[in-house]
């Protein structure tokens, strides 16, 4: 049991690594735009200063005290490592890479940010410690009020997207093909990471017995 606990965090973490160094990416292609809750965090560091890190985690604690007042319950470990590891790896990612000088290489790093942004969701979530502040204030949302995730989704990031551009965020075609592809994409990553878990454990798992 203890080896498996450790396995299912060291993914957790590991994936949130993985999604922060993705979303690093996408911002150092942020000319071609960036996803909607990045646009937000952006357009908040360019109106009001700090970091972009900071106000992902700024952001997602507002979002975990407005659901643990709705749910009247604490919110799980997982949610909150979520909200404080996401936005440091942000800001280090951000900090030690170097910023594309052509317009190929600020493509270059959009595209395969957006590819290991689906790879670092699908390994956090994989584990089943608990999902991100954004994605359990979507899943209250679906459970009050019986809309589908879809529309919930959409509708968020919509809003989010919204008041992001309002501030100055950096908005392109790339924030339109992250709303669209990002979420087929973690169709395919997810299950792959499950069954890569699975196989670590079972592997772990033989080994303790024989």
């Amino acid at each position: 049991m203890k080896r498996e606990t450790i396995i299912r965090w060291s993914f957790f973490i590991l994936g949130l690594i993985v999604l922060a160094f993705g979303v690093a990416l996408t911002i150092k292609g942020k000319d071609l735009g960036i996803g909607p809750w990045d646009v937000f965090h952006y357009g908040l560091f360019l109106k009001f200063g700090l970091t972009i890190g900071t106000w992902a985690i700024i952001a997602g604690f507002i979002i975990l005290l407005i659901t643990s007042l709705v749910t009247k319950s604490l919110p799980k470990i997982g949610a909150v490592l979520n909200m404080l590891l996401l936005g440091g790896f942000i800001d280090f990612f951000n900090y030690v890479l170097p910023d594309p000088e052509s317009m190929w290489t600020k493509t270059a790093a959009f595209i395969i940010g957006v590819i290991v942004i689906g790879y670092g969701i699908g390994l956090y979530v994989a584990p089943g410690l608990g999902a991100g502040p954004r994605d359990g204030l979507m899943l209250i949302i679906v459970e009050k009020t019986g809309w589908s995730v879809k529309w919930v989704r959409n509708g968020t990031e919509i809003i989010v997207f919204l008041f992001g551009w309002l501030l100055g965020g950096p908005v392109g075609i790339g924030t339109i093909f992250i709303a669209f592809f990002l979420g087929p994409m973690i169709g395919v990553s997810l299950p792959q990471c499950k069954a890569f878990l699975q196989a670590l454990l079972e592997e772990k798992q033989n080994s303790v017995t024989i």
